[in-house]
């Protein structure tokens, strides 16, 4: 059994379900690195394991053998990278779509995990999606009816909760793929394998890698990298804005922990705005679950 996008609403909303106590498992499968946990539905973790992102049988299998170690679970929620089909009644809902990463291409997690744990209630959703619940549920975003994610590591992708939901259309936000102004700069073509210079072509962690020739986490902090990737971020953050006119908005990921980056990309969106718009620079935040966010989502998915 599982959950369609809209069930999942009332996940977001606060006071959930009275049975939280209930012994649950959390699985975020990011690009780069999967977590695996178990804790009870509302987010706590009890125990966690944290490795390499490979293929899809066998960063799965990890996660199924780690689960059965422990015990039953009755309940299991998957945040997974995209894009994946979330719509419970489509034929393939959890299946990832056209992923950059073409291992899992046409991969479906439920199918997956429906073998392996056929007694086990399981919600799929985006990492970002689950972060943003997380946030709302336990961090920066508690009370809040409008908020924006941005996650910014081997991709780029957004939630978005609009007057207390989280928002869907036929496919979740795809953020990471707006087309935003080049750098007067920049002459790098771009790494998405889709659209070459979309805002994740041109400012994910492996854009920036191709762009300099170093992973992010090597460059210097004085480094010109970090002046184009605050513009780059700014400029697709703004367009959300214009958009959205979120209470806040989270800036998360790897690449976001960058010192002086959230201060960077908050005085370019306020240049932007040029005075039309209430200042955003003072709600640009840092998730308050830091790299927690994506696994407690996950838990309370369920």
């Amino acid at each position: 059994m599982e959950k369609s996008h809209v069930a999942r609403q009332a996940a977001s909303r606060r006071g959930g379900s009275p049975a939280m106590n209930v012994r649950v498992g959390g699985l975020e499968l990011g690009g780069t690195k999967t977590v695996v946990a178990i804790g009870t539905a509302d987010g706590a973790v009890m125990e966690e394991f944290r490795y390499a992102t490979t293929n899809p049988e066998e960063t799965l299998t990890i996660a199924a053998d780690w689960w059965r170690q422990r015990g039953p679970l009755v309940k299991i929620g998957i945040a997974a990278f995209g894009p994946i089909r979330l719509q419970g009644h489509a034929c393939d809902f959890g299946t990832l779509l056209r992923t950059p990463k073409t291992a899992w291409q046409g991969f479906s997690l439920a199918n997956f995990f429906r073998e392996r744990f056929p007694e086990s209630l399981l919600c799929i959703d985006t990492d970002v999606n689950a972060a943003l619940l997380g946030e709302l549920q336990c961090g920066a975003a508690r009370g809040m009816r409008n908020v924006i994610y941005v996650t910014v590591g081997t991709g780029i992708g957004a939630g978005i909760f609009c007057e207390g939901n989280l928002v869907y259309g036929t496919l979740h936000p795809e953020f990471g793929h707006l087309r935003v102004p080049r750098h007067r700069d920049d002459s790098f073509v771009g790494a998405c394998p889709f659209h070459r210079d979309c805002l994740e072509g041109l400012a994910s962690g492996p854009a920036m890698e191709q762009r300099w020739g170093l992973a992010g986490n090597l460059l210097p902090l004085h480094h010109a990298a970090w002046e184009m990737e605050a513009w780059y971020l700014a400029q697709g953050i703004y367009s959300a804005c214009t958009l959205l006119t979120p209470e806040i908005i989270l800036l998360g990921g790897g690449v976001s922990q960058q010192e002086g980056l959230h201060d960077r990309v908050a005085a370019l969106l306020d240049e932007l705005g040029n005075g039309y718009f209430e200042t955003y620079a003072s709600r640009i935040r840092r998730p308050a679950l830091d790299q927690q966010a994506g696994i407690v989502g996950a838990l309370l998915l369920s």
